[in-house]
């Protein structure tokens, strides 16, 4: 049975707004816990024991998981014995919250729609929501606030946790990460790789997770422990690179960064997502994502899967709170240490053998298992085929319930906890797993375990004490001078020297040469000395600003049409090589490419006097770099695919994985 204290007196904090009852610091008699701080608009206090506590329930009576003196653990076993069907479905659910914005990724824009949001949270139990918002900080913190005033008037007062994707970094992609915005915005995590900084990468991850907290965001949905090994695949540059034992300690670095220590999850902590268990990278050879119905299959072997499940042994070390599984569909025949005969060819969150005998049995982990989006829902005629001939793709199309296509939405949720997941990214329907309980589908017994789960992380973060956040101060922790120059140090740090011909750089005597640039800003050239003109034809030189190569192969596909796919060769016809081609032919040309996947350079590298590659570089970071400011450090994080033999002296091109030139 739930547990109860005798009340002693009771007191409700009638303040306007955000009320809080700064106690910490108090003195309590001898044998006593410290006074917890509290934060509360709504939901009354009790005084026990001289000591105050948030009246969650709102029945005058302190209950076992109001009292903060019980440890998490009592507490979420306590909670989730109070709760209802309903509410431990709702629980249950990771929702895209409605917003202001249409017809693009769900819950993108601006703000939340309310009342819709609020239908959500009080009429569904939902209590878990992904931020994808990208408006100004205060604005950001505001609506958080608002949210968890909300979750106030819940029966049980459940507080509200919101996720992210990445939003600090330079690529963004709808259902992969956010646009930076006021965030400080650091290399791609490639880039990150191409340091092999363990240090650098904490310290990333520390940064992001102060101004993840200065919002209300108390969920990361990073790293992205893949492997990168197929250089058409849309998504290498939110990996740490290509090979394992890098991937391994950078992994590790960013989780413990992220939860501010490797002992697990507290006050300070915004909780670390793993993915994507596992084998996301082992794409087929033409690199398709398995978000997409034609890139669902993965392909992995017996001989291959313990170099993708390494990476997140670094995870684990540093007591990660949360996997995402992947959506790829395994093959036939696939064997992997711990699980009981060959795999089955379903999407990994609904793999009983992956997430059951696996990760949970021979890896010992015990946190959330959080499903990656959409995994339950219909794939329909616009997700298998793309729009028709003339109609944009529609978000309704999204859903990935790769293997399980032939069974109903109930049956695929009841398939997925069974399996072991614990929240369903994307969802909004309960009612699916409470029919699942109803028909004898789903024990009790299971939701019970995922709920205790995901409600222990909720009392582990303090969230049920202190969920609101400082919207006045939040601004001067996003975006502050201090992390925008430790970003800026890593994207110096971050770029390679491909090559260097006849010692192009670095460059010498900016005033008595005249620069042609090529979509560079010329202010941050001008702010160096550099002469910039107007044509190619005035220039002694130019410097270029490109980015690998793609193409739109599946243009009526929601994702596909958004995706970066296709060759990653710079050739004929490309806007890009065929301004190179034209410039270079005229003046000696430095070039810098951007790697939001590895690129093809055969192309180039007759021509250009020097090649930069990059992973997120301003464009005054990048001018540190050729003008010889800072030195090359970075080294690359994967082989760069070579369509043509290229001749070249040893140390003078750097093309495989751990290679950097040095100026």
């Amino acid at each position: 049975m739930p547990s109860r204290h005798p009340i002693l007196h009771t007191t409700r904090l009638a303040l306007p707004a955000l009320a809080i009852a700064a106690l910490c610091a108090c003195t309590t008699p001898a044998g006593r816990s410290a006074q917890a701080p509290l934060q509360t608009r709504t939901i009354a206090v009790l005084t026990v024991d001289g000591l105050r506590f948030k009246d969650h329930n709102k029945n005058g009576v302190l209950d076992g998981y109001e009292d903060w003196r019980n440890s998490a653990q009592q507490r979420a076993r306590d909670l989730v014995a109070r709760m209802t069907l309903d509410e431990k479905a709702g629980a249950m659910m990771h929702a895209n919250p409605p917003s202001t914005a249409s017809g693009t990724i769900p819950g993108a824009g601006t703000a939340w729609e309310r009342p819709g949001i609020d239908q959500l949270l009080l009429d569904q139990h939902i209590t878990a929501f992904l931020n994808r918002l990208n408006t100004d900080v205060a604005a950001m913190a505001r609506q958080a606030n608002e949210l968890q005033a909300t979750a106030e008037r819940g029966r049980l007062g459940i507080p509200v946790t919101l996720s992210s994707d990445p939003r600090n970094q330079f690529q963004s992609s709808q259902g992969i990460s956010v646009g930076a915005g006021s965030f400080t915005q650091w290399p791609d995590p490639a880039g990150m790789a191409a340091t092999g900084d363990a240090e650098l990468v904490r310290r990333f991850a520390d940064s992001v997770r102060q101004e993840y907290l200065a919002v209300g965001i108390r969920m990361a949905l990073s790293p992205q422990a893949d492997l990168a090994i197929n250089p058409r695949w849309h998504r290498s540059n939110g990996t740490f690179g290509g090979d394992r034992e890098t991937a391994r300690r950078l992994v590790n670095a960013y989780v413990t960064g992220m939860q501010s220590g490797a002992t697990g999850l507290h006050a300070d902590s915004v909780v670390s997502v793993v993915k994507h268990w596992v084998g996301y990278g082992a794409t087929g050879p033409q690199g398709y994502d398995a978000h997409n119905h034609y890139g669902r299959h993965m392909q992995v072997g017996t001989d291959t899967i313990e170099d993708h499940i390494y990476p997140f042994t670094g995870a684990f070390a540093a007591q990660v709170g949360a996997v995402m599984p992947t959506y790829g569909q395994p093959g036939p025949g696939l064997m992997v240490q711990g699980a009981d005969g060959p795999i089955e060819q379903v999407g990994i969150g609904f793999n009983r053998q992956m997430l059951g005998e696996v990760l949970r049995g021979r890896f010992g982990f015990d946190g959330v298992v959080l499903s990656d989006w959409q995994i339950t829902d219909d794939c329909l005629a616009g997700c298998r085929d793309g729009a028709p001939a003339g109609q944009k793709p529609n978000p309704a199309d999204i859903a990935m319930p790769w293997g399980v296509e032939e069974l109903s939405k109930e049956s695929r949720f009841a398939k997925a906890v069974e399996a072991g997941v614990d929240q369903f990214g994307g969802a909004k329907d309960p009612q699916y797993i409470i029919s699942a309980v109803r028909n004898g589908r789903l024990q009790l017994a299971a939701l019970d375990r995922a709920v205790t789960r995901i409600m222990l992380q909720k009392f582990q973060l303090g969230l049920f004490e202190a969920p609101y956040v400082d919207v006045d101060a939040a601004s001067g922790v996003v975006g502050n001078a201090g992390f925008q120059a430790m970003a800026l140090d890593a994207q110096r740090r971050s770029a390679v020297l491909v090559q260097n011909q006849a010692h192009t750089l670095p460059l010498k005597a900016p005033a008595a040469r005249k620069v042609f640039l090529y979509q560079i800003d010329p202010a941050s050239a001008r702010r160096r000395g550099f002469n910039v003109v107007d044509t190619v034809e005035q220039a002694d030189f130019a410097i270029m600003a490109i980015a690998t190569p793609s193409e739109v192969l599946h243009p009526q596909h929601f994702f596909g049409s958004r995706y970066r796919e296709g060759d990653t060769a710079f050739k004929a016809g490309g806007a890009s090589y065929e301004a190179f081609r034209r410039i270079s032919a005229k003046v000696p040309t430095v070039v810098s490419v951007y790697m939001d996947r590895p690129a093809d350079l055969s192309a180039l590298i007759p021509a250009a006097a020097a090649i930069v590659v990059h992973f997120g570089l301003g464009a005054d970071a990048l001018f540190d770099m050729l003008t010889g400011e800072r030195p090359f450090e970075g080294r690359l994080p994967y082989d760069l695919p070579l369509s043509i033999t290229v001749p070249a002296p040893q140390g003078q091109l750097a093309t495989r994985m751990g290679q950097g030139l040095r100026d």
